[in-house]
């Protein structure tokens, strides 16, 4: 895929996608040195990675509001989507090397993201209208990572593959959600796990 073709298919301006081309070629001299997205990867760069983030973005209600990206290592989708307009983007990766690129990409595109350098369950609790994740975690523990950013109004949107239901059977043994599966637009095989009202099953005790 084209950067072009990637504009038409997202449906960005030509500011954004000007944005995402300085990104884009800022991770390829990075990726040189540390490993930010695998190195087969590189060639369907615009497909695999930037498009596989941009389609989360017409799933935000509020753009302005926050959003978690839980694990964003490279960016992805986080700081795809602080590109597209989500404009109080938090950024969560443990890896210092990765938030220094993320800091340095943020500065290149011209966003301004929160970057929090720790992991999830370090990270001080607060509310986020969005949490989104991409190829981080099994959705059981995705859960337990983003119940501390989420109310009863949270909506999570979580790339996953073709291993979904056995992840969903795994998570309702603990969790309460209601679940929408939308097809991935870059992998058949692929969906978006969107997921709100989630809330702990409440487990019977046993009789004494």
């Amino acid at each position: 895929m084209t950067p072009e073709a990637f504009a038409e298919a997202a449906d960005v301006s030509r500011e954004t996608l000007d944005a995402l081309r300085r990104y884009a070629a800022l991770l390829e001299t990075w990726n040189r040195r540390i490993n930010l997205v695998g190195h087969g990867s590189l060639p369907q760069l615009w497909h695999r990675h930037m498009l596989d983030s941009a389609q989360l973005f017409p799933l935000i209600a509020d753009p302005s509001a926050p959003l978690v990206d839980l694990g964003s290592g490279a960016g992805f989708p986080g700081l795809v989507l602080a590109a597209m307009g989500a404009t109080n983007a938090h950024l969560i990766e443990a890896d210092k090397r990765k938030c220094a690129f993320l800091a340095e990409a943020a500065r290149v595109i011209g966003v301004r993201v929160t970057i929090h350098a720790r992991r999830a369950d370090k990270v001080p609790p607060f509310t986020a209208n969005t949490v989104v994740s991409r190829a981080t975690a099994p959705l059981p523990e995705l859960l337990d990572m983003a119940e501390k950013f989420c109310n009863e109004y949270s909506i999570l949107l979580f790339l996953k593959g073709r291993r979904v239901e056995e992840e969903l059977t795994r998570a309702r043994k603990a969790w309460n959600m209601r679940v929408d599966q939308i097809p991935s637009r870059t992998d058949p095989q692929g969906v978006i796990l969107r997921l709100e009202a989630i809330s702990r099953a409440l487990r019977a005790h046993p009789k004494t």
